[in-house]
């Protein structure tokens, strides 16, 4: 089995309140949809969006966000 590529984050949609940080950090990877959850623009984002993807988790006010490989 093939190993997955890039970088992979959890979403915990029970603590994401749609603050959007995570947007406004990693504009290409996540997005808020009109319901106020964060969702993956981008499933398997690569290296050049790990700083973006660490502050966009970093900063996440309700520590939604997880790298969970990479």
């Amino acid at each position: 089995m093939a190993e997955p590529v890039g970088l992979q984050v959890e979403i915990n949609l029970e603590f994401c309140q749609g603050h959007g940080v995570c947007e406004s950090e990693a504009p290409e990877v996540f997005r808020v949809n009109d319901d106020r959850q964060v969702e993956l623009i981008d499933s398997a984002p690569g290296e050049d969006q790990r700083a973006a993807i660490e502050l966009a988790v970093k900063y996440c006010p309700t520590r939604a966000l997880k790298i969970i490989q990479g």
